[in-house]
């Protein structure tokens, strides 16, 4: 395949910008499935950033340009995506191999069909708020497709142009059950209330002799392992023992009755305590009770959920919860002569996947929706389609139905392989949207330092797209550029957040005998669950620690930028002290405090993520960001004295490797806003740093 024109605008006039054609290709190994990349034969690779950019450098080097990663990356991390299970799972978090719902087509409705994520992509993109008359909000690139009532569209587009393509507009209905409701808490409610509803709906409670005394027995048996896996959990979570005389093995196959069991006085006792009906049950509580009476009693078929029991009171609780959670049900009639009463959850498919994932049964094949029509009667109308202002973590997936179902609408995977013969990309959607390889990057960097009027200035590499990204594992253009760099003695900085920097560290270290090399990685908190939250697909905190120990050990140095510093969430002394220490344990040179920065857009979208995970400091984030973008400078500089003080006490750029790496050339990490040179190893002055 070859561009034949590939130009910088859509102007007819404007300049190739590549020398010759270029071949695309495709690989075939797990780790490159669903990619392309285009290799190319750049003009030039050394290029000038532009003044108006707000950086401490001039000239930059980008032997890729596109994703990070992969191809295209259309939705934020966060997006639930709909599990075989039942359950759901944000984006950020699926694998390949994990099992999912995407649909096929059979007459004039999808079905829901159970499919395999084959790849999983993650980058930066430029996010767009797509929002639904439902109030479902979903984030994504421009560039992804949704399907709605008119066919797959993309989030935008043109109606002329370069960029003319079906895109979303007001009005157009998408296709969908509506926004997945948020999964139940694990919390000792829960579980309280799960435990009474699977053990009052099908549990034998019966009083035997014991010492003179009638005292409590308790049996619980189901055909389904999973119901009893999870109340063995919730027991023994609770100190009581019980014996499971068929459920060592795994069995699974409805039908076959495994069993819990306890026969000794205290733990029945506990248990019947366990199970009382509560004074004020709270909302995690009748969550736990409608997931365990649905295990107990409950059945889905044919897109009727019903659940069933002989006991008036267990009935009465049922249906009280359920209107507690909103939940309308109908009595149906036909009561049969044991007294067994039934009620069905109206609303249909759903309602029912509402129940679902409010309450979370145990007992996956009671969930299934293989097989059914999406059909829905939700508001998924179209009200607004705005750009956020911000780039944010992106990810995709490659699935076998070529979709998924993406909190609660109908997802098309964004980077199928292409197969056009010719392509005439622009500047826009097409060209962002796949791997362009500079191949000729190393003999081009060569030349152009070589020419006569190349300054000599520091370079920067890793400021726009990591120049460490997966597809450097094949194309190692690295190698090359360092060893150019290297033998012109040109100073240069590296910042990544990969690992694969590792595999240079032989030329580093040539490179750093002969001119200044600045090396940094970008660890904000060393807190998983922050970090899981706003870099999801990002390397571990502590994977990019080692990368600067690796560094240290080779007699690099290597300095931290400690970014975002996030206010009231990663900024408590015990926070900055764990996030400090590790960084001097790491050998670090220097550390560098940069605290979060809102930036119109940003800003509103941080808040909406403040107000879901956090609504708590929503005032306070109001309060201290209230005169714009950028934190009042007494808090930045609260948080760098801080920094400062942590790094000498935890002895940042003073542990024996850094001593080390201190007598070689010192490096300047002048694309960081880290302090140069040997003496400025504690934190610089406050740095701001836009989210993501």
């Amino acid at each position: 395949m070859r561009w034949d024109a590939i130009r910088v605008s859509g102007e007819p006039a404007a300049p190739a910008l590549f020398e010759r054609n270029a071949v695309a290709r495709t690989f075939d190994t797990p780790g490159f499935r669903g990619m392309t990349f285009f290799e190319v034969h750049a003009r030039s690779v050394i290029n000038r950033v532009p003044a108006a950019s707000r950086v401490p450098f001039r000239w930059t080097i980008n032997p890729y340009r596109g994703c990070s990663h992969a191809c295209a990356y259309c939705i934020s991390g966060e997006t639930p995506v709909l599990m075989a299970d039942g359950r759901t799972r944000p984006i950020a978090d699926l694998r390949a191999g994990d099992a999912i719902y995407g649909t096929v087509r059979r007459g004039s409705y999808r079905h829901f069909a159970r499919t395999t994520v084959l790849a999983h992509w993650q980058t930066v993109k430029p996010a767009c708020l797509v929002t639904l008359a439902d109030g479902t909000s979903l984030v994504s690139s421009g560039d992804h497709r949704f399907l709605s009532d008119r066919g797959w569209k993309y989030v935008t587009g043109r109606d002329q142009g370069a960029l003319r393509r079906p895109h979303l507009t007001t009005g157009n209905r998408l296709v969908g059950v509506g926004g997945f409701a948020d999964q139940p808490k694990d919390s000792a409610e829960y579980r309280r209330g799960y435990l009474c509803g699977v053990v009052r709906g099908d549990g034998v409670r019966r009083t035997h002799d014991c010492h003179y005394r009638e005292m409590p027995q308790f049996r619980l048996a189901l055909a389904d392992p999973d119901a009893l896996r999870r109340a063995c959990g919730y027991l023994s979570g609770m100190g009581v023992t019980t014996s499971v005389p068929a459920f060592a093995g795994d069995t699974g196959s409805p039908g076959q009755t495994v069993a819990i069991l306890t026969g000794s006085c205290d733990p029945a006792s506990f248990i019947e305590w366990l199970i009382g009906w509560p004074t004020s049950p709270s909302p995690d509580w009748r969550k736990g009770f409608l997931a365990g009476i649905f295990d107990a009693g409950g059945s889905y078929r044919h897109g009727v959920l019903r659940i069933s029991s002989t006991d008036r009171e267990i009935i009465g609780w049922t249906t009280a919860s359920l209107a507690a959670l909103s939940f309308a049900v109908v009595a149906e009639p036909g009561q049969r002569a044991n007294g067994l009463r039934v009620i069905r959850l109206r609303g249909g498919l759903a309602e029912a996947l509402r129940f679902f994932h409010t309450t979370d049964p145990a007992i996956a094949r009671k969930r299934t929706i293989e097989g059914m029509a999406i059909k829905s009667d939700a508001h998924l109308d179209v009200v607004s389609v705005r750009p956020l202002g911000l780039d944010v973590p992106m990810f995709d997936i490659t699935t076998g139905t070529g979709d998924f179902i993406a909190d609660g609408v109908v997802s098309h995977n964004c980077f199928a392989r292409q197969s056009h013969t010719y392509l005439d990309l622009d500047a826009g959607h097409d060209f962002d949207s796949k791997i362009v390889v500079k191949v000729n990057a190393p003999e081009r960097v060569r030349a152009e330092l070589a020419a006569p009027g190349w300054p000599g200035e520091h370079i920067a590499m890793g400021t726009n797209v990591d120049c460490y990204q997966r597809a450097e594992g094949r194309y190692q253009l690295m190698p090359g550029i360092l060893a150019a760099l290297r033998d012109a003695a040109n100073p240069f900085s590296i910042l990544t957040k990969g690992t694969l920097i590792l595999r240079d560290i032989d030329l580093l270290a040539e490179a750093a005998e002969v001119t200044d090399v600045g090396l940094a990685v970008s660890v904000g908190s060393v807190d998983q669950d922050l970090w899981r939250l706003l870099e999801p697909g990002t390397p571990s905190p502590q994977r990019r620690l080692d990368v600067c120990a690796g560094l240290t050990a080779r007699g690099l140095g290597c300095a931290v930028l400690m970014g975002p510093v996030v206010p009231y969430l990663s900024d408590s002394p015990a926070q900055l002290a764990a996030t400090v220490r590790q960084i001097a344990a790491a050998g670090a040179v220097s550390v560098s405090p940069i605290v979060l920065h809102l930036r119109p857009g940003a800003r509103e979208w941080f808040g909406r993520w403040l107000r879901e995970h956090h609504p708590d400091l929503v005032p306070r984030y109001r309060a201290l960001y209230r005169n714009g973008a950028y934190a009042p400078r007494a808090y930045q500089q609260q948080v760098t004295e801080q920094v400062r003080a942590l790094a000498r006490q935890y002895r940042v750029g003073q542990q024996p490797g850094s001593q080390r790496a201190a007598h070689r050339r010192p490096p300047r990490a002048r694309f960081t806003g880290a302090p140069a040179g040997p003496a400025a190893r504690a934190a610089a002055a406050p740095v701001q740093l836009t989210l993501l």
